[in-house]
């Protein structure tokens, strides 16, 4: 087995955490001193709702793939189940997370922005992954990168395994990381009751 791209895949996933919560923090502060256009309109709550929902859905997709994958990527090539119809189906669970955290705002350029951050940052990532996985697996992996998307998922290669082994602490992990994402809905209608009580200045309106 090739090692020629020696790569600490922690080390990458914790530079990318951080470099996210940064982005996160940056558009949050942004969010403190904007609004929706109109105010709270039933749009706005709409799109609250949709966020919501696509937290959760999120939440659950990320869940079902670490099943898949859990305890096993530095040490095989996963192709099956959602790995077989994406090669990186937790960050496309991730970017419909980002837009559910993003649209708690009420604001879809706020809800964008949140998409374009977590789009830019896991592309970087996975460009680093790549590297590694090519150096490891070798024809390996390009088979499998010939055959699976990066991102958009293609259904038609759907294929899956009649048993899986399931490591219940990456499952847990990965369930612990999605629930956070959940703490948008508070702490958007924190900052929205702040700007109504008069505590935060709103300076912009946001489509």
């Amino acid at each position: 087995m090739s090692t020629a791209h020696p790569l600490d895949l922690r080390r990458v996933q914790l530079i990318r955490k951080a470099v996210l919560l940064v982005a996160l923090l940056a558009i949050v502060a942004g969010a403190a001193v904007s609004r929706s256009l109109g105010g709270e309109t039933g749009m706005h709550e709409t799109l609250e709702t949709l966020g919501v929902a696509a937290i959760v859905f999120c939440i659950v997709g990320r869940g079902w793939c670490s099943l898949y994958i859990g305890g096993r990527k530095k040490a095989e090539i996963v192709d099956r189940g959602p790995y077989s119809i994406t090669r990186n189906p937790l960050y496309v669970f991730s970017f419909i997370g980002a837009f559910g955290m993003g649209a708690q705002t009420g604001s879809l350029t706020i809800a964008g922005l949140f998409v374009l951050i977590a789009v830019l940052v896991f592309a970087a990532t996975v460009k680093r992954e790549e590297a590694w996985l090519a150096g490891t697996f070798g024809p390996t992996y390009a088979a499998y990168v010939a055959r699976t998307p990066r991102f958009w998922p293609d259904f038609s290669k759907w294929r899956d395994a009649e048993v899986i082994e399931v490591r219940p602490r990456f499952f847990l992990t990965t369930l612990r990381d999605g629930l956070v994402m959940l703490l948008a809905f508070p702490l958007f209608e924190s900052l929205e009751f702040l700007q109504r009580v008069g505590w935060l200045r709103v300076l912009v309106s946001l489509p």
